[in-house]
């Protein structure tokens, strides 16, 4: 890679904005050096499923033409047009397959964009293609996927978060300045917070779900991953505000997020712990580097305060109710009759119900059946009152201490994950464990409010990102950016320059020698078609 596809690459997204709008670098030219270090460094790290490469470059050069001609045409160009993203294979898109990280959508094409992407269209914004994750979203780790894991860019031999591993690595590897993700329990925030990188979950409702495979309609939402607070919000700007398709869409307009993040100030704002996640049961490591940005945010102004949150020790039971229940209900449309994957029995009669059996037995993997089991039983008769319903009732409670706390604090902060990354396959064999990665965010979820994770440092003990989490009331987004903005520069103001600036370079010879093999059964689709 030349010298100056290495600055391209490594730019945020507002620098690469800023820089096609000067013409000083064309959209031809970023989006080929992204395709680039796809080439060079995904075969490690496993971040795409897909890569579109004769689109991307074809809007590439309709944004640089367009600029060229100059005129009304070109004034009127997104900020973000040309700056290239990557989309969670969850989110479905027209000329690209969307599998779900699932056999039993292989090779299957949308016949409709979802309404994000048809806003990254309009911005014409280069989509680089379609990431990795856990099969239906439903992982801690992005090794449920049916096409094999991801790999941290990190440390190779290690978990890059879940269910949206795909698009966390896909930044951190510097092979997109941007993507798309979907957040059910923390599957923005958690990768974040494993890979160094920002995730945010927008407010349930605030950006359309419109075109995402469902997995618990109540709880997941789309939302931008990046490498900046400001990044994620020109981003969230983008994908924002109501869609008329969605009919849990917010009407409300949608604050200008892009200046919250730029004039980010806490001064006299009261910052809540939630006295509920961290201490026990936290690495050692996060625990420090969470209370190292507590002092800077006390110092920038902020009043440091405790809030308790009680209910938010049940949250994750809850959740592992609720959650299944919902996805046993979304994922009966995959049943080997109307599209995707279709198995025949290969004796006795043939039903529809014994289609069905083969079809799901087949292009299911263990996880995603485990769940369906669950809520099936959660929501049978006899047992729906005592699991489901007491699961619902849990979540009220957790609503009313978000309630509590916000009277108190204008936002909350807690660590995002309890943990560094952990070695693939070290939890595979232990669902609780895995689990419980989820603990600290998936009261947000619950409560439908928006939450933010940027990395907060390096971990003592293994040299690994950590990640800081803060929380909002329900749209109020734009406090989590102003906040995250200021904590960010303080953070990096003591690093001397991002987190990713101290992570290993994916191209070194050490690391070509020792990187594990994508696994087998990954779609070779880096070129224009799946495989």
């Amino acid at each position: 890679m030349t010298e100056t596809n290495s600055e391209l690459i490594r730019s945020s997204a507002a620098q690469l904005a800023d820089k096609l709008a000067a013409r000083e670098v064309s959209a031809v030219e970023v989006t080929q050096a992204h395709l680039d270090r796809i080439a060079a460094v995904d075969g490690k790290v496993h971040a795409f499923l897909h890569v579109n490469t004769d689109e991307a470059l074809a809007v590439a050069a309709e944004v640089d033409a367009i600029r060229a001609a100059g005129g009304a045409a070109a004034g009127e160009l997104h900020a973000l047009a040309g700056v290239p993203i990557a989309v969670k294979d969850l989110i479905v898109t027209v000329g690209q397959p969307t599998t779900a990280g699932s056999k039993i959508l292989e090779g299957w094409h949308s016949p409709y964009d979802a309404t994000v992407v048809k806003r990254l269209r309009a911005a014409r914004m280069p989509i680089l293609g379609k990431t990795n994750l856990d099969e239906f979203a439903m992982g801690s780790s992005t090794e449920h996927s049916a096409f094999g894991p991801t790999h941290n860019p990190w440390d190779l031999d290690r978990i890059p978060g879940g269910s949206g591993g795909g698009s966390a690595a896909a930044v951190a590897a510097f092979e997109a300045p941007l993507a798309l993700g979907t957040d059910t329990g923390g599957s923005i925030r958690q990768p974040g917070a494993v890979t160094g990188t920002v995730g945010v979950k927008p407010t349930y409702g605030g950006v359309s779900r419109y075109g995402a495979i469902a997995m618990a309609s109540s709880l997941d939402q789309i939302g931008p991953v990046s490498r900046t607070v400001l990044d994620s919000a020109l981003l969230h700007q983008v994908i924002g505000g109501h869609d008329p398709h969605d009919s849990t869409s917010l009407q409300d307009p949608l604050e200008d997020l892009v200046a919250a993040a730029r004039t980010g100030n806490v001064d006299g704002m009261k910052i809540g712990i939630i006295k509920e996640l961290h201490g026990e049961g936290y690495q050692a490591g996060v625990e420090n580097r969470f209370n190292e940005s507590l002092e800077l945010l006390k110092a920038a102004g902020a009043e440091i305060v405790e809030v308790s949150c009680p209910n938010f020790k049940y949250a994750l039971g809850a959740y592992y109710l609720i959650m299944p229940s919902e996805a046993s209900s979304n994922l009966a449309k995959f049943d080997g009759v109307r599209y995707g994957l279709r198995v025949l029995p290969e004796d006795g009669p043939m039903t529809i119900e014994r289609v069905m059996g083969a079809t799901r037995a087949a292009g299911f993997g263990d996880e995603v059946k485990r769940r369906i089991i669950l809520g099936t039983y959660a929501l049978s008769a006899g047992y729906y009152d005592a699991y489901y319903g007491s699961a619902q009732k849990v979540r009220t409670l957790i609503q009313r201490d978000f309630e509590a706390a916000f009277a108190k604090a204008d936002v909350l902060i807690s660590p995002t994950a309890p943990t560094t990354a952990f070695k693939l396959g070290e939890k595979l064999n232990d669902p609780l464990a895995m689990y419980l990665n989820d603990v600290a965010t998936i009261p947000a979820n619950m409560a439908g409010v928006p939450g933010l994770s940027l990395p907060g440092g390096l971990a003592d003990e293994d040299g690994l990102p950590v990640g800081v989490q803060l929380l909002a009331p329900a749209r109020q987004d734009a406090r989590l950016y102003r906040v995250g903005a200021v904590l960010e520069a303080l953070l990096e103001a003591q690093w001397g320059g991002p987190l990713l600036d101290k992570a290993p370079s994916l191209t070194a010879p050490s690391l070509t020698d020792s990187a594990p093999a994508v696994a087998a059964g990954a779609p070779a689709s880096h070129g224009g078609s799946h495989s």
